[in-house]
């Protein structure tokens, strides 16, 4: 099968196109052929990181963790699956899981769903990972009707997923961005856009909240914008953070009564924990996706598109911060 992989780490690393042997079948997993795989932060990070990251897999390494495909192979033990089904999850392309920069992977079959029907092979490859982290994040906060919800990067990945499943929640959701088409993207899903440019916390707190503050702040940005989520959330309120590898006085934390969740999806895939979690998300917000004309779930997709060849523009494309919503390459 061809593969791209990487023979090396660092800022300049290449991806190669080569020729791999094509996975066997397993008990426990699947064979899938590959139709589209997004590229996340995170790959860009093992790419430029390397082993200065705990996850990051051995050389020469096939990366991608998100994908959609057909089912070619099930392994003894597998009952929910088919040869011929389209599925998608987040499976590969870390430790020592083959990813989805190839024709074929090897997935475990609790890390996967039946792709939705209302989506292309594209859009489903642009949900596993970003969507299981906004569920994850929102469902640890006890988000829910009535309450105040402000996504921190409500147009990026993760975050664009989290406003339109606080809105499904019935919660009145807010976002912050950085431009004009930002602050549409929003407005069409039925939030409410602030410039974190022209705005400041305690600007857009006492504008939206008379002061109270956000009963949950779902940070998809952070590092130092943490403190930013602190300030503007309510007394005893709920803090989710995907990006907190930093040091942070937590003093503010402390006095407003504040719970922080730190969400790392890749958890199960690493430590093969509480796998089958993932496949449970993964089939309800295929649940989601089918009601996406009533706003409920549709992948925000960059309108640049890519080949596998292509993989390392796509990562250019992604760490430039000239992307908007989740960048795509079809294997």
């Amino acid at each position: 099968m061809k593969a791209m992989i990487l023979d090396e780490y660092g800022d300049n690393a290449e991806f190669h196109l080569t020729e791999l042997p094509q996975p066997s079948v397993k008990a426990g997993h699947v064979v899938v052929r590959v139709a589209a795989t997004s590229v996340n932060t995170v790959d860009t990070m093992i790419r430029q990181m390397g082993k200065d990251l705990p996850l990051s897999p051995d050389l020469p390494a096939v990366l991608g963790m998100d994908f959609a495909g057909t089912i070619e192979a099930v392994g003894k033990g597998v009952t929910d699956f088919v040869p011929g089904d389209e599925v998608y999850g987040c499976a590969g392309g870390l430790a020592n899981l083959q990813g989805t920069l190839a024709e074929y992977m090897l997935a475990d079959a609790r890390l996967i769903a039946h792709k939705p029907k209302s989506l292309s092979m594209r859009e489903a490859a642009a949900l596993p990972l970003v969507g299981i982290t906004a569920f994850e994040g929102l469902q640890r906060a006890g988000a829910r009707a009535g309450q105040k919800v402000l996504v921190h990067g409500g147009a990026g990945g993760v975050g664009h997923v989290a406003v339109q499943l606080a809105k499904h929640l019935g919660a009145d959701v807010y976002a912050t961005v950085s431009g004009e088409k930002q602050m549409e993207i929003i407005e069409k899903y039925g939030a409410t856009p602030i410039n974190y440019k022209a705005e400041k916390v305690t600007g857009y707190v006492a504008k939206h909240t008379d002061g109270a503050g956000f009963d949950v702040i779902f940070d998809s940005v952070g590092g130092a914008n943490m403190t930013n989520s602190f300030e503007a959330a309510a007394l005893n309120g709920q803090v989710v953070s995907t990006v907190s590898m930093l040091e942070l006085d937590l003093t503010p934390l402390h006095f407003k009564g504040l719970s922080l969740h730190v969400v790392f999806m890749l958890i199960p895939m690493l430590h093969d924990h509480k796998r089958e979690e993932h496949g449970a998300i993964l089939a309800k917000l295929a649940k989601l996706a089918k009601i996406a004309d009533a706003g409920a779930l549709k992948p925000l997709l960059d309108e640049t598109p890519f080949g596998l060849e292509e993989v390392g523009k796509a990562h250019d494309r992604l760490t430039s911060g000239q992307a908007i919503g989740k960048l795509v390459a079809e294997i």
